[in-house]
């Protein structure tokens, strides 16, 4: 029995012969040398197919797909042939059948049997559905009984348990007949008296059949002790087997019979202790299922508890567990331990003796609650795993009783109380984490729980442990933001702890709870008619009372209350029942604020804090010196009284912990910083700057701010100014924003046909639509006598492209438009003149289109890109500086772009708009309404009734009446083209503004920061350079001092990306247009707001249409396996391409003519090869971005080539770019007619961005180092001369010292004119600008001429020199080839959808990884497999080789492995498949075999080398010659 299973692996393949005995008795041997061979063979078989089952998903798919293709092919005579063909072979099977039957049954002889028994063997492996009839399994049952009985003859007796078990995949009811003639407890009977070692694995292969359809017959014949009793002495593969019968039995409830199941326990619990994942999660699904049977029973939870259940299921729910389990089973055995916990005085104290809140810790600590949290139940009835945590700590803590006087206390309060230790220790590990969930934004199902469990736990701690508990977290505020939930249990709740705070610690959180503004929430519930303009956050506070509402609530969703009750089912009709009565929280509120908080000291009139009194006044302060500023703009003095405000507010808010959310939010100052930045002109409404001058001040104030922002020098982020103001806003901000998850909970989409705007199937419901002329709209036809199906998920100017040519009346006496006319004008609604179908297609593929990006900021932004610093600033000066922020589309800041910019843009956006095209009749235009109001026509219909269903307050849209009821939408003609609200230069509308209220200003200023942020270095140069020019530093080298910045994560708001994570987890987000307007116009204006995960998935829905299928929510998979090599595939059609590994660029240029508009997966084949699929394709790629990596082909600025002769360049090498790829300049005089070298150039980056976007919309990773600067291109922005630091370090750091130069040189000038002296001569590094002999021409580049004429450089031109070089190096000069890498890219993908990235995160979106691993992420991201556990030698070995590779080994192990030498996003974890290492079958030379790889499925098959130094020398050289050669000629496959 040393045996065990954990163990096993090892020894498998060394053991002598499959007849093993598994016993101390004395076996006989078997008879039949050929069943040896047979089971021998069968089990190399089956072992070998397990080895491809994880490569099996793309060639299944590909053979689909093939399969399609050939099946066209065929003909109705073959299928008729095929069709006479299993026909006859059925009758001929049956003959068979009649004839073995029948002589079975006569024949007595041992070696006739055999025969007769091999026979059937064949005729059942083989035969077809139709040949065995029932009848005819129902007399074949008693006869191999029988025979399964036999007592001498081992052979009869396999043969007869294989025909068992053949039968059973044969005819679907010989399960049932076998039962009726005791087959169960016959093969029962052969396992517990076990001879044989294959007659025992023979009858676990039948067992296992015959239990997926009679699983009472084997439970009651006692199946599940007779497959585990010897199942260590079974392989790995057969415990398996084994495992898989229980787990059929334990998949029904039986009620009348749940004894049946605890004999097994004590083996089962040894079993999790095993280190096959497979093993060990068919365990834990067994134990999941009876512990859901014996739920109600005390005594039978004890008893399970005495075996070590608990102890094995909290290792391996804990994060150091070695056996990774998968998500759902996971979450099971989480459920598990909530009911032992609620059922069981013996798992409850073992859970805490265990230690259980530091492995919840770590588990909430890890978990991604983007990733893991669902609002609604998954298809099986299974919650989230937060859900399942949640209900496990609300029953490690006792019921809150109200009334305990002389009540005896329960076990568990009784354990707590003699165990004082235990609870500061819960409450210490698990309170920041149940308040940081919460903060997070969550859905209201877990705020519930994690709220529960915090009022639990401070009911029960006392007074000195809570004092201690709260002493480091900010309560007060965490309790203020939980108010603004309008939920009638959420609020309950946070009254019921502020009632214990107060009665326990009154002293302590009296004046936080008025500081944080508890106290006027509270006021808030009990006076929701009160007037309370002194505390804006908590006006016109109420909770839902609608009773039609909360009826909808029942309807959708669980109640609350029963959420984390584990007495209570969740198909129990209760559940819509609330236990709240009508005027519980009401009454709460009036009995806390009557006991506590009316006294004369708290009145919410007089009890306003001194710091927030003293913000009221900094705020009214600078408001009133603003309002001078407008009238008297000239006044310096004025401005210098700014400044001292502005230093005061900045020093009161760097404070650390002095100033509370509530009085940041309620003191005026963020509102008064906004009116600042933007020079009193609120970023509202249709205000802009009217003149020079306010564009000039608001350019200047940006500049002063953000400058004294960043004025500190110290390293230290905690003590940066600009984090310390950053972290209030985000703090504030998730405080005050109210913008709703809405979600439809249906269980699965369903198919439907939209008929408007054109018609096409889709995979989600359609809108039932009826529309309808307005009463006094004489001019238009009507349209009402058809109810339409409407796609909800299109703009509405879609469907008034569709509706215009229908309505139009050019003759007033026309008839009414009938339904003929419908029905015959559906086939061609998608060409209509004002909506063509390409415009169709553009706008599924992403509703965001380029004018709504760009028209959402044109009034929001001002006019012009303006930063200014100096009184002696001009204004081109000022420009300068923010045009390394002008971004095309996505505008950040208070500044709009040049006009030509903003030209070219508007006339893009005139060609695109279909209610202004330039089709007949542009002055007409329908106005569209719902319900009375005017829908904006770039919404959604879909978004546009969620709009109304929001202003109403309905939080949570039913589901059945949303798309079962037919809305009307009344129309009209206007005689102008009149935009539309979204098309307006505002991101919200007044009614949006007027709601979102102080959020607004707060979103504002956050955007701000986020630009100063990234604008620190140009700001703090523009410093150091009018330093150096007033003459207050000589030291240029202070140029160059690094600039600490805020890390861009700082400004991701955690809760709003958890509200968009949530929002794209609904069954109805298919396109961006599926959501709320609110995730669409944030994502356009503040992207920074969201973590980089959650852009990812929105870009997907917005360029693709879709999620990526390895995200989308399902029981089956790993949730938040995101997976970025084949996140993308979804219903694309799969294409195969034929490449060359010597013409690689030329096969990539042919496979973009063909594929590049289309949206099919492209998978590669090489020419003269074997193998296709993931492996290959990402190969390709990897070859594909080297290619373009080659010198000699005149595109990036390393290339050392003759730019004129770089066609003729014979067998170049590679480029080494320490800053990244950036593209080389080019003349602007040459042309591609002229410049045969030019236009190839231009080719090769129209091909380059074809292939970055097909790339991209495929989920494959690219080796492509670009720069920085040329992602900055790429997202529109423009380069300025703090950029060309980025693309050549020693070019700019010589231009910025120019620029200093000239800056001195003006100030001394300015000085001279006043002093009428003689102009002194400036030098840099105490040299003349003239002796250092620079001419006129590009640096690096001698033929690219910067002027017609060769000048020298002199301090009089110098500052021409720099604009030249800018110029040429960033524009101009690299203009056209960056619009060919934009036009190429196009092509597939629209290149407007990435501009929610920043530069660092499109790297990672292309690129992946640059990090690969560290030592602790393999362990947790191997597999293990097919002869190998993580604790076996070879693997032992490779890990620690593999933790000692240096960067460039560990690319090339990963293209040995995978294909590519880069890893997706998300690191090794993100590997789909996951990267799997099994045993090699080797000959008598171990240690002389190489490795091989599968690169479609990410395996590594690794022999089974003897020492460390052996493996070392096997694995280094194939990985070796991927450093220097990209032609793999080692063993490889797929």
């Amino acid at each position: 029995m040393e045996n065990r299973g954990q163990k096993r692996t090892e020894t498998v393949d060394e053991l002598p012969a499959d007849k093993r005995a598994c016993s101390s008795f004395e076996f006989r041997p078997s008879t039949s040398s050929s069943s040896a061979q047979t089971q021998m063979s069968f089990a190399h078989e089956a072992r070998d197919s397990e080895m491809e089952t994880s490569s099996s998903t793309s060639g299944s798919t590909r053979s689909e797909v093939d399969g399609e293709k050939e099946s066209t092919n065929g003909s109705c005579d073959s299928d008729s042939s095929l069709r006479d063909y299993y026909r006859h072979q059925s009758t001929g099977d049956h003959t068979k059948f009649k004839k073995v039957l029948s002589s079975l049954s006569d024949e007595f002889e041992e070696s006739a049997q055999l025969a007769l028994l091999t026979e059937l063997c064949e005729l059942l492996s083989f035969c077809s559905d139709s040949s065995l009839s029932s009848l005819m399994a129902d007399s074949f049952s008693p006869l191999l009984v029988k025979l399964a009985k036999h007592e001498s003859n081992p052979d009869i007796i396999l043969l007869s348990i294989r025909a068992i078990t053949y039968l059973c995949d044969a005819n679907p009811r010989s399960s049932g007949f076998l039962v009726r003639h005791d087959a169960v407890p016959t093969l029962c009977q052969r396992l517990m008296s076990i001879e044989y070692l294959d007659v025992a694995e023979q009858c676990l292969q039948a067992l296992k059949k015959i239990s997926r359809e009679q699983p009472l017959a084997c439970l009651q014949s006692g199946a599940i002790m007779a497959v585990l009793s010897y199942i260590d002495f079974f392989s790995t593969s057969v415990q398996r087997i084994a495992l898989s019968t229980v787990v059929n039995i334990c998949k029904k409830q039986y009620p009348e019979s749940p004894s049946l199941f605890m004999e097994a326990f004590p083996i089962l619990c040894n079993l999790l202790q095993y280190e096959d994942r497979q093993l060990v999660e068919s365990v834990a699904t067994c134990l999941i299922r009876i512990g859901d049977q014996i739920y109600h029973s005390p005594d039978m939870l004890n008893e399970i508890c005495r075996h070590g259940l608990v102890q094995h299921a909290v290792h391996l729910i804990g994060l150091n567990s070695r056996t990774t389990l998968c998500q759902l089973t996971n979450t099971g055995l989480i459920g598990l331990l909530a009911k032992l916990a609620a059922g069981s005085t013996i798992a409850f104290k073992t859970l805490f003796e265990l230690n259980i809140s530091n492995t919840v810790k770590d588990m909430l600590s890890s978990y991604d609650l983007s990733h893991g949290t669902h609002s609604v139940p998954m298809l099986d009835g299974h919650y989230s795993q937060i859900h399942e945590v949640l209900k496990l700590l609300n029953e490690l803590l006792p019921a809150v009783c109200m009334e305990q006087d002389g009540q005896p206390k329960s076990d568990k309060e009784a354990f707590l109380l003699s165990h004082p230790d235990i609870l500061p220790k819960f409450g210490v590990d698990l309170l920041p984490i149940l308040i940081w969930v919460v903060g997070t934004g969550v859905n209201l199902l877990v705020c519930y729980g994690c709220l529960s469990v915090i009022y639990k736990l401070v009911h029960f701690s006392t007074p000195d442990v809570l004092q201690s508990l709260l002493q480091t977290v900010n309560f007060s505020s965490f309790l203020a933001g939980v108010f603004v939930r309008k939920d009638h249990h959420v609020i309950l709740l946070a009254l019921q702890i502020v009632d214990t705070l107060m009665l326990k610690l009154p002293h302590v959180f009296l004046n936080s709870f008025m500081k944080e503004g508890v106290l006027f929430a509270i006021l808030a519930l009990i006076s929701p008619d009160k007037d309370l303009k002194l505390f804006p956050v908590f006006d016109g506070m109420s909770l839902e009372t609608n009773g039609a509402q909360k009826s909808a609530f029942r309807e959708v969703r669980r109640c609350p209350c029963y959420a984390f009750d584990m007495g209570q089912s969740s198909k129990s009709p209760e559940n819509g029942c609330c236990k709240l009565q009508k005027d519980t929280v009401h009454n709460l509120a009036r009995h806390i604020w009557t006991a506590f908080f009316e006294t004369e000291s708290v009145n919410p009139e007089k009890g306003v804090s001194n710091i927030l009194q003293n913000l009221r006044n900094l705020s009214s302060a600078l408001t009133a010196l603003l309002s001078k500023s407008l009238e008297d703009a000239n006044c310096s003095q004025l401005e210098e009284e700014i400044y001292g405000v502005l230093h005061q507010i900045l020093s009161e808010l760097n404070e650390k912990d002095s100033i509370s959310t509530f009085e940041l939010v309620e003191s005026g100052v963020i509102k008064a910083l906004v009116n600042y930045v933007s020079n009193g002109v609120h970023p509202v409404g249709e205000e802009t700057y009217d003149t020079a001058n306010q564009c000039y001040d608001a350019g200047k104030r940006f500049e002063v701010f953000g400058r004294l922002l960043l004025s500190c020098s110290d390293p230290a982020l905690e003590k940066f100014s600009l984090l310390t103001i950053v972290r209030r806003l985000q703090s504030a901000l998730s405080s005050v924003e109210n913008f709703p998850v809405i979600l439809n909970h249906a269980s699965k989409l369903r198919n439907s046909y939209a008929t408007v705007p054109y018609g096409r199937c889709t995979s989600y419901p359609c809108l039932k639509v009826q529309f309808e002329r307005e009463k006094e709209e004489i001019s238009l036809r009507d349209y009402s006598e058809d109810i339409v199906n409407v796609d909800p998920f299109l703009p509405l100017d879609a469907i008034e492209g569709y509706l215009w040519p229908r309505v139009c009346n050019i003759d007033p006496k026309s008839s009414t438009l009938g339904s003929k006319d419908l029905k015959g004008s559906n086939s061609s609604c998608s060409h209509s003149p004002s909506y063509s179908s390409d415009s169709v297609d553009k706008i599924a593929d992403g509703i965001v289109s380029k004018k709504i990006v760009d028209n959402v900021h044109k009034q929001q932004d001002g006019k012009r890109d303006v930063l200014l610093s100096s009184p002696r600033d001009t204004a081109r000066s000022g420009r300068e500086i923010l045009d390394s922020e002008k971004v095309t589309g996505v505008h950040v800041g208070a500044f709009e772009q040049e006009e030509d910019n903003t030209l070219q843009k508007d006339d893009a956006v005139k060609t695109e708009e279909p209610g202004c095209s330039n089709s007949e009749d542009t002055s007409q235009k329908l106005l569209l309404y719902l319900e009375g109001q005017q829908l904006d026509c770039k919404l959604t219909l879909y978004q546009s009734i969620l709009k109304q269903q929001i202003e109403l307050e309905h939080d949570i849209i039913p589901s059945a009446n949303l798309w079962t009821h037919t809305y009307k939408i009344t129309y009209k003609k206007t005689s102008f083209c009149q935009p539309s609200s979204y098309n307006s230069r505002t991101v919200f509308s007044e009614v949006d503004v007027e709601k979102l209220g102080s959020a607004h200003d707060i979103l504002f200023l956050l955007r701000s920061m986020e630009r100063i942020n990234r604008m620190r270095l140009n700001l703090m140069s523009r410093e150091r350079t009018y330093a150096f020019a007033e003459g207050r530093t000589d030291d240029l080298d202070k140029f160059h001092v690094a600039v600490y910045d805020v890390s861009q994560n700082e400004f991701v708001n955690s809760k709003l990306s958890e509200k968009l994570e949530q929002q794209m987890r609904d069954p109805m987000a298919v396109s961006v247009g599926g959501m709320p307007a609110w995730c669409t116009q944030l994502m356009a204006s503040y992207p920074f707001l969201f973590a980089f995960e959650a852009k990812c998935k929105y870009f997907h829905l917005a360029a693709l249409g879709r999620l990526p299928a390895q995200i989308l929510p399902s029981p089956q998979t790993y949730v938040g396996s995101y997976s970025g090599r084949q996140q993308n595939h979804g219903n694309f059609p799969r294409k195969k391409f034929l490449v060359n590994r010597n013409t690689i660029l030329e096969s990539a240029t042919r496979m973009m003519e063909l594929h590049a508009h289309q949206k099919v997966l492209l998978e590669v084949e090489y020419n003269e090869e074997v193998g296709t699929g993931l492996g290959p394709t990402l190969e390709f790629y990897t070859l594909v971005c080297h290619e373009f990596q080659r010198n000699g082909l005149g595109m990036w600025r390393e290339d050392q080539v003759d730019c004129m002769n770089a066609a003729e360049a014979e067998n170049p090498g590679f480029l080494v770019s320490p800053v990244g790829l950036f593209p080389r300049p080019w003349l602007p005089s040459l042309s591609t007619e002229s410049s045969t070298s030019f236009s190839e150039v231009i080719k090769k980056f129209r091909l380059l961005g074809q292939i970055v976007a097909k790339a991209l919309q495929d989920g494959r990773v690219l080796d492509l180092p670009f720069s920085h600067a040329f992602y900055k291109l790429v997202l529109g922005k423009e380069l300025t001369v703090h950029d060309i630091l980025l693309i050549d370090p020693s070019l700019g750091k010589a231009l910025v010292e120019f620029q200093a130069v000239v800056e001195r040189n003006k100030y001394l000038r300015s000085l001279c004119e006043e002093e009428e002296s003689q102009e002194p001569g400036v030098c840099l590094r105490s040299t003349k600008i003239e002796d250092l002999c620079l001419d006129f021409t590009l640096p690096g580049y001698p033929d690219y001429g910067l002027a017609p004429d060769s000048k020298m450089v002199n301090l009089d031109n110098i500052e021409e020199y720099i604009t030249l070089i800018v110029d040429a190096t960033t524009k101009s000069g690299i203009s056209r080839q960056v619009e060919a890498f934009k036009s190429g890219f196009d092509q597939v993908l629209s290149v407007q959808h990435l501009q929610v990235f920043t530069e660092g995160e499109l790297e990672r979106l292309l690129c992946g990884e640059h990090a690969l691993w560290n030592s602790d992420e393999l362990l947790d991201n191997i597999k293990f497999d097919h002869g190998y556990t993580i604790s076996s030698p070879p693997i032992v070995d490779l890990l620690e080789i593999m933790q000692e590779f240096n960067h460039e080994q560990q690319r090339a192990f990963l293209q040995f492995v995978t294909g590519a030498p880069r890893l997706p996003t998300g690191g090794l974890a993100s590997l789909n498949p996951k990267l799997t290492i099994v045993r090699k079958h080797c000959g008598k030379w171990i240690d002389a075999d190489l490795p091989s790889v599968m690169t479609c499925a990410n395996y590594l098959k690794l022999p089974p080398y003897s020492t460390k130094v052996d493996l070392a020398l096997s694995i280094l050289p194939p990985i070796s010659f991927l450093l220097y050669s990209f032609v793999d000629q080692i063993q490889k496959t797929g």
